[in-house]
């Protein structure tokens, strides 16, 4: 059973799944929450930055008088562990239509000492409350049905595609063949990355879990020839629509890779043709 059909067979809902459980934080005092960082959803050792970023989104969601992050900037300045962590909040501005705050996780270094691992800013505001009116030039990406795309378990020798981690059990992700030369060691040099996408235990998406969506595939610098990991310096996601149900659609391009950094253009599509995120990010690449 292909993995996408196995997960609706076992579909949770939202606010009654595993991404909800391990981004919950736990409100210790107005504008202060705890949680404790699951190591379910790492990449080698290093928690994933998207998922860190749901979790702050979640915070903010709770200090705000607005449901919804339309637009969240997050700057990752020391990579953050499995295991607990405070989120401070700030209310910067409220208005009618959209509140703007600024959120930092923090968690202890070994030697005892408090370390800020990222640091966000966002504006919230109510995605139904959009209009409808929808002019765009943007058109979903091309990618194969998802039986025709790949898996972390469909490498010819039957391990994981290079480079997946725990992080690659929680998800269902599928990858355009035509963007996998990097794990049969032909990489094509073009900076792309394809996929569908969505939860394994089936729960549809909603505007927190695109934060996770954007930063989940594989690195476009593995189509560059690049291997090893990709840290994210800085990453912005600006949240459009509400998303439909059923599995997203992801493409995210590099157009230049300079000096040791790169950017990620990422798009993400529902199962509606709606273009309901869209994120950039400057990540690091290791050169030779």
């Amino acid at each position: 059973m292909p993995e996408a059909a196995s997960a609706h067979a076992l579909r949770s809902r939202i606010g009654d799944s595993e991404f909800d459980r391990d981004t919950a934080v736990t409100r210790r005092e107005p504008g202060v929450y705890d949680i404790d960082l699951s190591a379910g959803w790492t990449i080698i050792s290093a928690v994933n930055g998207g998922y860190l970023l749901a979790v702050l989104g979640r915070a903010l969601a709770d200090a705000l008088p607005h449901p919804d992050p339309f637009t969240i900037s997050a700057h990752y300045l020391t990579a953050s562990r499995p295991g607990p962590a405070v989120v401070r909040t700030d209310v910067v501005r409220t208005g009618r239509t959209l509140s703007t705050g600024q959120a930092s996780l923090f968690q202890y270094d070994d030697e005892g000492h408090e370390v800020e691992r990222i640091r966000v800013l966002a504006s919230y505001g109510d995605l139904d409350g959009l209009p409808d009116d929808v002019r765009t030039t943007a058109t979903p990406p091309e990618i194969p049905p998802i039986d025709q795309c790949f898996g972390a378990s469909d490498s010819p020798d039957g391990a994981p595609v290079p480079g997946s981690s725990a992080i690659a059990d929680r998800l269902m992700l599928r990858l355009d063949p035509g963007t996998l030369g990097w794990a049969l060691g032909a990489p094509s040099g073009r900076g792309e990355m394809r996929a569908w996408f969505g939860l394994a235990d089936g729960r549809d998406a909603d505007p927190l879990s695109l934060l996770l969506a954007v930063d989940a595939l594989p690195p476009t610098a593995f189509e560059l020839g690049l291997s090893g990991w990709v840290p994210t310096v800085e990453l912005t996601v600006h949240v459009r629509a509400r998303p439909a149900p059923g599995p997203l659609r992801i493409a995210i391009t590099t157009r230049n890779l300079a000096g040791g950094f790169l950017e990620e253009d990422a798009e993400v599509w529902d199962s509606a043709d709606r273009l309901v995120a869209q994120s950039r990010q400057l990540a690091r690449v290791r050169l030779g």
